[in-house]
């Protein structure tokens, strides 16, 4: 029997007893359901972390040495009707729900090694690995069957996702789009504008990406934002961008705010643009947007009853001592598009659980 000395950071620690040709994925279980945690990675005394599962203990650490197990943070992302959970830099991820949409991982469990981020639309999931390599799976049409892209996904930084295609940001500022072409997984179009991007939004069917010099560049379905033609000559300068189902609001770096896309989801702030100045942070619901001004005030439009009215509340809406901050569960577009059947991705931080 092999003896491992283990111990979490508050200074809990136990002594361990595995079989001869254990091996570190053994231990890793083992710890585990000894401590009551998931999602432990286990660091030896000179600070190297056992990340090979398959590596046998008597390689990987001698027997009556020291470990120290550190708790990871998991994340959830979830698609309209699946879930996956990952921590950062971790060696599984966990996946349950409609087993066509992305609850069932297993085809590709051996290649999700040190997942950094995982972006979902409503029907498949994409996880960035540190080699900064992808690998997709659920719906093939909605973005799970990445192959005709993969030899250009490398080097990739960050994921969005519309409902059904996914667009990647390359270490060199160039995109990589694919899934449902009319939703945004054909960029063919404006792939010569996509250079020197910083940042990429999504609505429903469309994407909006940001260029080092404030620009916008936007593809997929025009009634749902692509077709910013309209204000393009108003894009300049712009620091962040926030979509509805069908529709961008631009915060420009005078704290101004531009708008483009379908009309009654925010797209026309017309009613509003008065109002608009000293903009701090602008949040959306399915079809309406709400923003902060410097001065604690909110201003909100499209929608009515999807958040654009808020008369009946503007009194608490003003003057309030404390900086307020908009919040909802789901980022971006994406809580309307629960209503509507339609998801992007939902990251949340998991509480511990034990292991049974």
């Amino acid at each position: 029997m092999l003896a491992v000395n283990v111990s979490l950071p508050s200074g809990k620690r136990k002594t361990l007893s595995l079989e001869q040709g254990s091996t570190v994925g053994d231990l890793k279980i083992l710890t585990q359901k000894s401590f009551g945690q998931g999602f432990l990675r286990l660091v030896t005394e000179e600070g190297r972390m056992l990340t090979d599962l398959m590596e046998t203990l008597p390689s990987a650490i001698q027997d009556g040495k020291h470990l120290t197990a550190i708790a990871q943070q998991p994340k959830l992302a979830a698609s309209c009707y699946a879930f996956a959970m990952w921590c950062c830099g971790g060696d599984r991820v966990v996946t349950w729900g409609c087993p066509t949409v992305g609850g069932d991982s297993s085809a590709v469990r051996d290649q999700l090694r040190n997942v950094q981020q995982i972006q979902a639309t409503c029907g498949a999931f994409a996880a960035i690995l540190a080699t900064g390599s992808v690998v997709t799976w659920g719906d093939q049409k909605s973005g799970g069957d990445s192959s005709a892209v993969q030899h250009q996904l490398r080097n990739v930084q960050q994921i969005q996702a519309s409902s059904e295609a996914f667009a990647a940001i390359l270490t060199d500022g160039s995109v990589v789009t694919w899934g449902v072409q009319e939703t945004g997984g054909d960029s063919s179009a404006v792939r010569h504008q996509l250079r020197n991007v910083q940042q990429i939004q999504a609505s429903n069917r469309a994407f909006a990406a940001i260029l080092t010099d404030g620009s916008v560049v936007t593809w997929g379905d025009q009634t749902y934002g692509a077709d910013s033609s309209a204000v393009q000559h108003q894009l300049r300068n712009v620091q962040q961008i926030q979509a509805s189902s069908a529709a961008f609001a631009a915060i420009l770096t005078d704290e101004s705010v531009v708008t483009w896309g379908y009309q009654t989801d925010g797209g026309d702030s017309s009613a509003v643009q008065h109002q608009l100045r000293n903009v701090q942070q602008i949040q959306a619901a399915a079809c309406a947007f709400a923003a902060i001004l410097a001065d604690g005030s909110v201003v909100t439009w499209g929608d009515q009853t999807d958040g654009g009215d808020s008369s009946a509340v503007q009194d608490q809406l003003r003057n309030n001592k404390l900086r307020p901050q908009l919040a909802h569960l789901l980022p971006s577009w994406q809580t309307g598009q629960l209503l509507r059947g339609v998801n992007k991705s939902l990251v949340l931080t998991a509480p511990q659980f034990k292991v049974s």
